[in-house]
């Protein structure tokens, strides 16, 4: 499976919940690749640390490649690398996206993501794709490669106004290019729940029928300490209330759906 986690407003805590679910994934022993398409690259530098170099292969080499006629047999595979956690790996991000986008829009470039997703979902049991605060052609080619859709919520009514024109976004994408492309659900983030207008929100959303998933992820500085010792939470601190609720929405996500009894006769 391929999700991409995706919001068009900055700051909702998307790096964090890719690198935090991943790593989760990995702890569970499934093979796992993050996908970084932000230039920011704040999910390779919370996943790689000191660890990171400028000369590592990266989601850049791989679009750079994309617009070569080169005879050279490389694939997706040639452009991750591990990261300090085991079953858990990396197609970094550069500076570059920026000064290559303009050229992968003119060529049309726009599948060549869903192509290596296809190939690399052959060595990985899950794919986290951490997309850059815009809709512009790394999140399209994400979105158009992916099966599933995470977005982020931070409770305010500037995220709520963005989300109406983000769920019409993806359900234009899903028509246009990607039948098996579904929005797995809003995850509340930094959730407060002494505060009057965080719970009015959400509940709104709810009650409009939106997927607003459970458990909502509390607001923790320890967070800030995950991100500043490049250490996930599920590594820094097992047994912490939010590494919990990271936990509880990694298996949510990720529960087969229970079969419904058969009616005896």
């Amino acid at each position: 499976m391929a999700l991409v986690v995706f919001n068009q407003k900055g700051g909702v805590g998307k790096s964090t919940i890719t690198c935090n679910l991943a790593a989760i994934s990995a702890s569970q022993g499934l093979r796992t690749l993050v996908i970084d398409l932000d230039p920011q690259g704040n999910s390779s530098s919370y996943l790689l640390g000191e660890t990171a170099t400028e000369d590592q292969p990266n989601v850049g080499g791989f679009f750079d490649f994309c617009l070569s006629f080169s005879f050279k047999p490389l694939t997706a595979t040639d452009f991750v690398i591990p990261t300090p956690f085991d079953k858990l790996h990396l197609m970094a991000a550069n500076a570059e996206l920026n000064e290559l986008q303009t050229k992968l829009e003119s060529r049309q470039k726009i599948y060549k993501l869903r192509e290596a997703l296809q190939q690399l979902s052959e060595d990985y049991d899950r794919i986290y794709i951490d997309t850059p605060p815009a809709l512009n052609f790394y999140t399209r080619s994400a979105l158009i490669g992916a099966t599933g859709c995470l977005i982020p919520f931070d409770c305010d009514e500037f995220s709520r106004k963005a989300l109406y024109t983000l769920l019409d976004n993806v359900q234009e994408i899903k028509a246009d290019h990607n039948p098996e492309l579904d929005v797995k659900g809003i995850v509340v983030n930094q959730f407060q729940p002494r505060a009057n207008l965080p719970q009015r929100i959400v509940d709104e959303l709810i009650a409009e029928g939106l997927p607003v998933l459970q458990p909502y992820l509390p607001s923790s500085v320890r967070i800030r300490e995950s991100h500043e010792q490049s250490r996930p939470m599920v590594y820094l601190d097992p047994k912490h209330r939010l590494t919990q609720a990271l936990v509880e929405l990694h298996d949510t996500l990720f529960a087969k759906p229970k079969k419904k009894a058969s009616k005896s006769r």
